[in-house]
């Protein structure tokens, strides 16, 4: 079938979160996903359990992978992380902004420098600001930061943004105070998507695909309404064409 421009483009920005125990059971989706060129994002579970030999296998098949293990470490570490996962040919993936600017400066530094070595393109490097699962009551009595949740957010973006970061990870509701802040150039990766109808789980601060998209989410993060679903094919051809709807 042949694909039109619009929706390569849309299918593009859908991040698909491969949130499996093991590789079988993400490849089983890959499979029924086949020829949609969605993004794959490998997360923490994924990633400890079948390691950097799935990554290579998910760009040997030409897709585009978000690894997704939110580095939080002092500078040095954190850079020597950012140069193992360049290494392996990630196109983005993340730290904590909460981390501070010096340390996601040497994340930078040490993508640049694997990127130098290997001959390979530096990845896309954002910053999680705020978990889509935090509240304003988590937010200001656990982890102890005063304010609003958009407020820290936006500090964090700005944060990043100095450190010459490429983007954030937040939720799509704080997409346009970030946009604000740091300009439309500044990516912005929106988790906490649900489809109409669909469960809305652990988090706490959501918007449909449409809704994302409208207010500038750069891309979509979406799991569980695609994995946990008895046709996933068909959940994400549904979210794409939302997606182009908008």
């Amino acid at each position: 079938m042949q694909l039109s421009s619009e929706y390569k483009e849309m299918a593009g920005r859908l991040m698909v979160a491969l949130d499996y125990p093991d590789a079988d059971g993400a490849r089983q989706l890959i499979d029924r996903l086949e020829g949609i060129p969605c993004y794959m994002k490998v997360g923490m579970q994924l990633f400890y359990s079948a390691g950097p030999s799935f990554v290579k296998e998910l760009k040997e098949k030409g897709y585009s992978v978000f690894l997704d293990v939110k580095m939080h470490d002092i500078p040095n570490t954190v850079k020597g992380g950012s140069h193992s996962v360049t290494r392996l040919g990630v196109d983005m993936f993340n730290v904590h902004a909460a981390g501070g600017r010096e340390m996601m400066s040497a994340a930078l530094a040490g993508a640049k420098q694997a990127a130098e070595e290997e001959g390979l393109r530096v990845p896309t490097i954002i910053a999680v600001t705020q978990l889509t699962s935090t509240n304003q009551a988590t937010m200001n009595d656990e982890i102890g930061i005063p304010g609003d949740v958009e407020t820290a957010v936006v500090r964090y973006a700005s944060l990043a943004k100095e450190a010459g970061l490429q983007g954030v990870v937040a939720s799509p509701l704080e997409v346009a105070a970030i946009r604000e802040a740091c300009g439309d150039q500044f990516y912005t990766v929106t988790p906490g998507i649900r489809p109409a109808g669909s469960a809305v789980g652990d988090q706490s601060r959501i918007l449909t695909p449409g809704q994302a998209i409208a207010g500038g989410s750069s891309y979509i993060v979406v799991g569980r309404p695609i994995t946990a679903s008895e046709n996933p094919r068909a959940a994400a051809e549904q979210i794409i064409e939302e997606m182009m709807n908008q």
